[in-house]
C-alpha cells in the first residue's frame, strides 16, 4: 500500500517507536502513583518525553508540556481556558471542527477572519481588521484541507498588539515545522502526538503559556488532600491515569524528529507534494489545489474532479492500493475558504516515510482509477 493519509494518522512509524510502547506496556506501572520501580520508570519516561519536547519547541519549563489525549483534547481545555460564553474570538478560515464545535459549545461570538485560499498577507490583514476589542484568537499552523501555512508569526505580533490571547493549532505543523514557543508567545499551542510527532493514537501535547482550567478533575497522584486540582503545572490540567505506553511511543517519535529535523523533513514532504502534483496533473479534468508558491503549502495536496465524486475516487484509490481520503475533513470553513463546500476533496499527504517513486506510482493509479470510474458512467 502507498500510505497517503499522513494528515489524519502517521502510519508508518520509526522503528524506536514500536520497541519503546512494547517495552512501556511491559515494564511501567503508572506515574506518582507509588515508589517502587515500574512507577518510577514511568514517572521518568513521562519526565524525559516533556524535556525532548520543550527543547523540540524552545520552552524552558518542560512542566509546561501538558500530556493530552489528541489536538482536540488540548484546544478544548485551551478555549475552555480562556473563553466565557459571549466572549468575541477571532479565528481563520480555516480551522477544523476541533475549534469550531468547542467555540460554539462554549457560547462563544465567532468572527472568522476569511481570506482566500494561499493568500498570506490577506489572512494577517483580515486578523487585523477583527482582532480589536476580541478576547482570543485561535488559528491553526497549516490547513489539515489544503496544506496552506498560515502567517501565524504575524499573526501572534498582531495578538499581542492587541492584547488577545492566542491559541495555535498545530496539528498539521508539529513534526514538520520549526515551532519557536517563546517566539510564538501564545496562550496554547496544541498538538497531536500521532501524526507528524510519530507516536500513537492516543496523544498529544499542550504547550502552556499561562496555567490554564482543568477540563476534567481527578487524582493526579499529587497534593491528595488538596479537594481542588493541584494549583502548579502539569498536574492541574492531567487528572487521571497517563496513557504512559503512549507517551513511550511519543518520546521516540519526538526523538526522531529532533534528529531529523522539522524544517527538514517538511521539505522532504514539499518536494514529495511537488512531485505528486507534477504526476497528477497530467490526469484529465482533475483539478489541483497546488499553490504556485511552494513556500505556503506543506505536504498536503487536494483535489477534485468535475465529474466524479471525490468519495468514489478515494474508495477505487483504497482498492488499488493507494490510501487518501476523501469528504469535508472536519473542516468545512476551509471548504467554503477554497469554494469547494459542495464537493469536498480527495486529500494526499505525506510524510518522512514517502518516497518519490511512490509519488509517481500514486499518480498512474489515480490516472488509471479515474479513467475506469468514467468509463463505468458511459
Amino acid at each position: 500500500m502507498i500510505y497517503l493519509d499522513a494528515a489524519a494518522t502517521s502510519l508508518q512509524k520509526p522503528e524506536g517507536v514500536y520497541s519503546a510502547v512494547d517495552h512501556a506496556i511491559r515494564a511501567m506501572a503508572s506515574p506518582g502513583r507509588g515508589g517502587h520501580e515500574p512507577a518510577m520508570l514511568a514517572a521518568d519516561l513521562a519526565f524525559d518525553c516533556r524535556c525532548d519536547a520543550a527543547e523540540l519547541f524552545h520552552m524552558d519549563a518542560p512542566e509546561n508540556v501538558v500530556f493530552t489525549f489528541n489536538a482536540t483534547h488540548g484546544l478544548n481545555i485551551a478555549i475552555n481556558s480562556l473563553v466565557r460564553p459571549g466572549d468575541r474570538v477571532v479565528t481563520s478560515g480555516y480551522e477544523h471542527n476541533s475549534v469550531m464545535r468547542p467555540l460554539r459549545l462554549r457560547g462563544a461570538e465567532v468572527v472568522v477572519a476569511a481570506s482566500p485560499l494561499w493568500d498570506a498577507n490577506a489572512m494577517a490583514s483580515a486578523f487585523a481588521a477583527a482582532l480589536p476589542g476580541a478576547k482570543a484568537a485561535v488559528c491553526t499552523m497549516m490547513s489539515n484541507v489544503f496544506g496552506f501555512i498560515t502567517p501565524i508569526e504575524d499573526i501572534a505580533e498582531l495578538c499581542r498588539k492587541n492584547g488577545v490571547p492566542l491559541i495555535i493549532d498545530a496539528s498539521q505543523a508539529a513534526g514538520n515545522m520549526d515551532i519557536d514557543f517563546k517566539a510564538l508567545d501564545a496562550a496554547f499551542i496544541a498538538m497531536p502526538g500521532h501524526k507528524g510527532l510519530m507516536g500513537p493514537q492516543g496523544t498529544g501535547l499542550l504547550l502552556c503559556g499561562q496555567r490554564g482550567l482543568p477540563l476534567l478533575a481527578g487524582g493526579t497522584g499529587s497534593d491528595s488532600k488538596n479537594p481542588d486540582m493541584p494549583a502548579d503545572l502539569p498536574d492541574r490540567l492531567e487528572a487521571g491515569t497517563h496513557n504512559i505506553t503512549g507517551i513511550a511511543g511519543l518520546r521516540e517519535g519526538i526523538r526522531y524528529v529532533k534528529e531529523h529535523g522539522p524544517a527538514r523533513i517538511g521539505r522532504h514532504e514539499a518536494e514529495l507534494l511537488r512531485r505528486l502534483g507534477e504526476g497528477l496533473g497530467k490526469v484529465p479534468e482533475l483539478e489541483l489545489f497546488l499553490s504556485d508558491d511552494a513556500r505556503v503549502q506543506g505536504g498536503v495536496l487536494s483535489a477534485r474532479h468535475p465529474r466524479i465524486d471525490c468519495e468514489f475516487i478515494a474508495e477505487t484509490l483504497g482498492t488499488a492500493g493507494v490510501a487518501v481520503r476523501a469528504g469535508q475533513h472536519c473542516a468545512p470553513w476551509a471548504h467554503k475558504m477554497a469554494g469547494t463546500e459542495h464537493t469536498g476533496t480527495v486529500r494526499f499527504s505525506v510524510s518522512p516515510f514517502n518516497t518519490p517513486q511512490e509519488m509517481d506510482q500514486a499518480a498512474e493509479i489515480t490516472a488509471e482509477c479515474v479513467k475506469k470510474l468514467l468509463a463505468d458512467r458511459k
